[in-house]
């Protein structure tokens, strides 16, 4: 039955594998761009010397602790915040679904500003000494409160959309509801904090690549990793739910259970990603949407190509926010959100339909 469902109309495999390639050498280019783009005026050659410990002291210092981590980072990121908005419009059935519909981002920036704010200096600690926000407070420690936040936000709202058997529009205005709560608390927060606790939290907000650390990555790619593994294994199913949920029910596919499941999933993904690096908007609907229109809706196909776009786009705005930064780079959220969003409306206003 998976075999029937996944079939592939003939010269389709060979445009989608074309596809593919493209998308691979694509981070590849991005991945030697993002280590040789910087404000240091070291040369490309230079910077891929220094990766591999070659060059002098500084550059290889320059290279392998900050321009790596982040690049890969910036890879890991993208590819995880694709792949969960992908398997949220597909298990939604809603297109413009992504990373942010339950409430994620929202839950997640609220741990953070109460850990910023209320533990690491804030009303709770002293007043206006920024010492407070560097040293009173492990980063760590916040970004595991974001994540304990965005997490516990997801299971309420499966908790509740349980009582309609996680019917998708329930999902999702449960989502939308709970992520109004928690902007609201947040403002409140904020509005309650000094103006050096109230600029590290803002800080904190946005889509900071440069925080990242060899540390943060192994555990952003064990997720996303062990996350996309789970969504290739159960590609078929997310195939079959796309002709309904009627036919895919009487396929054998759970579909509660694999709702549940993938949403808790795609949740995740992007409560870690969120927790450390920030929100970074956009890549989880554009993404998905781009490859739809170019490879089709067949999973087996769709997840390892919004993988690779998600890493391409996150990897070429952190580019281009490095290169305009002018010595200091810019939010990678908002560079992904300016290139995003005409080529989104671009989709949006040429849709002939989605192909089979």
């Amino acid at each position: 039955m998976p075999d029937l469902i996944n079939q592939t109309p003939k010269g389709g495999a060979l445009k989608k594998a074309i596809v593919l390639i493209v998308l691979l050498i694509g981070v590849l280019v991005c991945l030697l761009g993002g280590i040789a783009v910087g404000s240091s005026g070291l040369s490309f050659g230079e910077s891929v010397a220094a990766l591999f410990g070659n060059g002098e002291v500084t550059a290889v210092r320059i290279v392998q602790a900050i321009r790596l981590p982040r690049t890969l980072a910036a890879l890991i990121a993208g590819a995880g915040l694709a792949v969960a908005g992908l398997m949220m419009q597909t298990t939604l059935h809603n297109p413009m679904a992504s990373p942010a519909t339950l409430g994620v981002s929202n839950a997640a920036v609220f741990g953070a500003n109460l850990a910023i704010i209320g533990f690491a200096g804030g009303f709770l600690s002293t007043g206006h000494n920024v010492d407070n926000y560097t040293t009173g407070f492990n980063p760590f420690a916040t970004s595991l409160i974001a994540f304990l936040f965005a997490m516990g936000a997801v299971l309420v709202v499966l908790a509740l959309s349980k009582i309609k058997r996680y019917a998708p529009e329930t999902v999702i205005l449960c989502g939308i509801a709970l992520g109004f709560l928690f902007t609201a608390l947040t403002t409140i927060l904020q509005f309650y904090a000094t103006d050096v606790g109230l600029s590290a939290a803002v800080i904190w907000t946005f889509g900071d690549l440069g925080r990242a650390t060899f540390e943060t990555d192994w555990i952003m790619l064990a997720v996303v990793g062990v996350g996309v593994i789970a969504f290739l294994l159960l590609q078929w199913r997310y195939n079959a739910l796309g002709l309904g949920e009627e036919v895919a029910s009487s396929l054998g596919v759970k579909v509660s259970l694999l709702r549940f499941f993938t949403l808790l999933a795609a949740s995740m993904i992007t409560a870690v990603i969120v927790s450390f690096l920030g929100i970074i908007g956009f890549v989880g609907v554009i993404c998905p949407h781009a490859m739809r229109r170019i490879i089709g809706n067949n999973h087996k196909f769709l997840i390892p190509s919004s993988v690779l776009s998600g890493a391409l786009l996150v990897m070429l705005a952190d580019i281009v926010s490095r290169a305009v930064g002018n010595g200091s780079a810019l939010p990678v959220g908002a560079i992904t959100s300016l290139l995003g969003t005409p080529f989104f409306l671009y989709l949006i206003f040429t849709k002939k339909g989605d192909k089979a």
